[in-house]
């Protein structure tokens, strides 16, 4: 939750209910991290009419989890009493790894699949996409912390994720690309 809405939500006990709600919603593909931890849940807020509206970006703009996430946070809100409210998707700024928070990384990890390296600057400045590949250092394996890994496949089990072998203990696993 950003600072912002932090103080939003002091001075109002529903929206501090909502974020607590949204809290515990999982990513449809990868369980052991929350939307809001993804940083896929972007703010809650209370609109000009009282309604409650939460606002969600996609991983990246072709997502097809997107309508099962939206779906998922109909169903907390309406399990935790909050209507009413509206889920809006915002597509700008374009979402980043940048927004993934350090206990999601360390989730990751922890999961088999390898966080994103490095920082990629979008933080929520507006920046143009490059879509033109750079090089990066081969992510270290997520089971034995060996950073002698290979990329076996550009997209992994979703395509925001890479297929990788690690050379030393011969595991593969997924790595979260960054972007």
């Amino acid at each position: 939750m950003t600072s912002a809405a932090a103080l939003a939500s002091s001075s109002d006990p529903a929206l501090e209910h909502a974020w607590s709600a949204l809290e515990a919603v999982p990513d449809p593909e990868i369980p052991v991290v929350s939307i809001r931890e993804l940083g896929i849940l972007r703010n809650v807020s209370r609109a000009a009419d009282g309604a409650l509206e939460v606002v969600i970006t996609p991983t990246y703009s072709g997502c097809p989890a997107m309508s099962q996430i939206a779906e998922d946070v109909a169903h907390a809100l309406d399990c935790a009493g909050l209507a009413p409210y509206r889920i809006d998707t915002a597509l700008a700024p374009a979402w980043t790894t940048d927004w993934i928070t350090d206990e999601a990384k360390e989730k990751l990890r922890a999961y088999g699949i390898a966080p994103p390296t490095g920082q990629c600057g979008g933080g929520a400045v507006e920046k143009v996409i490059r879509f033109a590949p750079r090089p990066l250092a081969a992510p270290a394996c997520p089971r034995c912390g060996s950073a002698h890994t290979e990329r076996l496949a550009q997209f992994g089990s979703t395509a925001c994720k890479a297929l990788y072998r690690c050379l030393d203990c011969r595991e593969p696993f997924d790595y979260f690309k960054p972007y």
